[in-house]
């Protein structure tokens, strides 16, 4: 395996799928949270528990999914940590505005993150993985865009 394929295999594709789960994954909680109490907070601590939660989810799933050896994959316990603490941070970011006491305030910042959030993810599709821009674009912003109507939808119920 070439050094290239191997730093992109053992290290950019988990902290990528970590990054993604982290991103998209909290965000129905979060919004869905903020939508239904009108409480910043009540969202800061949803978004916190989803994001550590989330985290050590996928540490251990990618762990213990295999030695590394097969696949090429690399040491397991190296990979958990980097999806772990990658999907953490997808998660914590558009956490953060809800310290803000107006939800208002709280929303467009979080917003904001999220569009960074997703153009990141599709740069790093588009960088390491050879996929055209804007397809990796539309991909993850069409996945983002889903699972944000999902929140608000649940949270305005």
């Amino acid at each position: 395996m070439k050094k290239d394929n191997t730093f992109v295999l053992q290290t950019v594709q988990p902290g990528l799928a970590g990054l993604m789960d982290g991103s998209v994954s909290t965000l129905a909680p979060i919004f869905a949270v903020a939508f239904a109490t009108h409480k910043p907070h009540f969202a800061f601590v949803t978004g916190i528990a989803a994001a550590v939660g989330a985290g050590i989810s996928m540490a251990f799933a990618e762990a213990l999914s295999d030695d590394g050896k097969l696949t090429g994959r690399g040491h397991p316990f190296r990979r958990g940590v980097i999806i772990g603490a990658m999907t953490f941070i997808g998660g914590i970011f558009h956490t953060l505005p809800f310290l803000s006491s107006s939800l208002h305030t709280a929303l467009i910042i979080a917003y904001l993150i999220v569009a960074v959030e997703l153009f990141t993810i599709a740069y790093i599709r588009y960088h390491y993985f050879n996929m055209k821009f804007w397809l990796s674009v539309f991909q993850v912003v069409v996945g983002g865009a889903l699972v944000f109507a999902a929140g608000i939808l649940i949270g305005s119920a």
